[in-house]
């Protein structure tokens, strides 16, 4: 079962999920957590990583996808958290996101610039990335 964790998509991750027929078989919840609040209360992200880090970064995601499954009867997740746009800074630009994957395996990271694409385009983009790199997880898991 397959659970997400979305800040900047709102959604988007799980809705192309469950555009599927039968995805009720391998979808199990998803978490829409766009302010830092709902971060904490839903997934358990620490006031701690929100200050030391700020909510677009990888200690964010990482706690995010941990969550997921924490919160879920799920064996697998996918967060991500980032600035669609417009705006951004110098230190945290337009178009960064952070994803995690969690599973058996543990919490996998990682960062993406797509760039000032607008906001839109770096949503979709973002979900498209997400959804790839759960394939990519449901293909690394061993087969029962």
């Amino acid at each position: 079962m397959i659970a997400t964790a979305e800040s900047c998509t709102a959604g988007m991750v799980a809705a192309a999920l469950t555009d599927l027929p039968g995805s009720s078989a391998v979808f199990e919840r998803g978490f829409v957590t766009y302010s830092n609040a709902a971060k904490g209360e839903m997934l358990g992200v620490t006031p701690r990583s929100l200050v030391a880090h700020g909510a677009v970064s990888e200690e964010v995601a990482r706690e995010m996808a941990q969550g997921a499954l924490d919160y879920s009867a799920a064996q697998l997740s996918v967060s991500l958290t980032g600035i669609a746009g417009p705006g951004g800074s110098d230190h945290k630009p337009e178009g960064r996101v952070c994803f995690g994957v969690a599973g058996p395996a543990g919490v996998q990271v990682e960062t993406v610039e797509f760039g000032a694409l607008g906001r839109d385009a770096v949503r979709a983009a973002a979900r498209d990335h997400a959804l790839g790199l759960l394939h990519a997880a449901l293909c690394d898991l061993p087969e029962n």
